[in-house]
């Protein structure tokens, strides 16, 4: 198969999770009576939505190379944890608690990163061994009981918005910048010989995203404005993105869970990037944490419970191969949307916690079987 077939397959899976998407909102906007697409819940669907994106922005990198993470609902749970009683029980200010809260959470993706990348104990054991590590710490330094109230600062973290009139300008920004992307992009593809689309689904693409952009900001604005989390999670988007595909280690990546004899062969340094992947991952699970203690304002012996299946889920479903090799960021937020709709039309239906999470499991396993499925007809 071709690079263009390739290509051709993976957006047409793309936007059918988009249409999934739509069509999930549509069926919960008619179940509620509309109540689903009020600005109030679509703000708050996308900030629920932020902690598990932050995860699956990092579950892709680990799932690319051909990993799995099964710790990072437990340390992003114990980092938070920490966040708490540096806020609580000692009164460390907001940027020193993030600062070393992020500290441990990239301890934490060291030692993982030892043990896999240097000494061969298989991602899934290293990282069960951890999620089972990290739940009996939450236990220990929380001794079994909420810690809470935090600082009205650190709260900004996971509850503040970003005011209308500031959300506007960035809209603006983040179109105009999407334009300079968007040219600079065609440009070089051009440069190279790289074919590229025509100039009317250029445009209309160009013209799709901008409407996105503006219909984005305009729900936002009509309620609050932009969540902290959410800009947060934008953030990561477009680093992690840049990362993924603009950068030698990004390469590596994609090459390791492509083909790893081929790309030891080819010079990687596969210990390195292995270890590079789980700091990374672990940095995004300790900043998961601040966002969800900050958001809770307490940190519970039960926090970031599950939180490994939601990510990836939202990973898988947004296109990320189980067996490595493909995946995008743009592509887990969208998995981590339909994610977070699923819970939140169901919370707002009042359908019960174990039929929710009956269909989330239902939900992973559709969607393995499609990329196993998509995998046997690309061979």
């Amino acid at each position: 198969m071709t690079d263009k077939s390739k290509r051709i397959n993976i957006d047409a899976r793309s936007y059918t999770m988009i249409l999934a998407l739509v069509a999930i909102w549509v069926i919960f906007t008619a179940l509620t009576g509309g109540g689903f697409l009020t600005p109030r819940n679509l703000s708050n669907l996308i900030r629920q939505m932020s902690i598990t994106a932050i995860l699956a922005i990092g579950m892709v990198l680990v799932m690319v190379a051909g990993h799995i993470d099964l710790s990072v609902g437990s340390v992003a749970g114990f980092t938070g944890a920490l966040a708490a009683i540096m806020q609580v029980n000692y009164g460390w200010s907001t940027p020193m608690t993030i600062i070393v809260t992020l500290g441990v959470g990239l301890l934490i993706g060291l030692w993982q990163g030892f043990w896999i990348a240097y000494q061969g104990v298989p991602a899934f054991i290293t990282t069960l061994s951890s999620m089972l590590v990290f739940r009996g710490a939450i236990l220990l330094v929380t001794k079994g009981v909420t810690i809470s109230p935090l600082s009205d600062s650190f709260k900004l973290v996971g509850q503040g918005y970003i005011s209308p009139s500031i959300s506007i300008i960035l809209g603006i920004v983040g179109g105009i910048l999407y334009l300079i992307f968007e040219m600079r992009s065609r440009q070089a593809k051009m440069k190279y010989g790289i074919d590229v689309s025509g100039w009317n689904a250029g445009i209309m693409r160009i013209i799709g995203v901008l409407l996105l952009i503006s219909l984005f900001v305009g729900i936002m604005i009509s309620y609050e404005g932009i969540p902290i989390p959410v800009l947060i999670v934008l953030g990561l988007v477009i680093v992690m993105t840049f990362i993924a595909n603009n950068t030698t280690f990004g390469r590596y990546v994609y090459a390791i869970g492509g083909n790893r004899e081929a790309a030891a062969y080819s010079g990687v340094n596969i210990k390195k990037t292995n270890m590079t992947i789980f700091l990374i991952m672990g940095l995004l699970s300790a900043l998961a944490g601040i966002v969800l203690t900050s958001r809770l304002n307490a940190a519970t012996t039960s926090a970031g419970t599950g939180f490994e299946m939601d990510a990836i889920a939202s990973a898988i479903i947004g296109g990320t191969s189980t067996l490595g090799g493909v995946g995008t960021v743009p592509g887990a937020i969208i998995g981590a949307l339909v994610m977070a709709s699923i819970d939140n039309g169901m919370s707002l239906m009042n359908i019960d916690y174990s039929i929710l999470t009956i269909v989330k499991g239902l939900v992973l396993v559709l969607a393995v079987w499609m990329d196993v499925s998509t995998k046997k007809r690309t061979v």
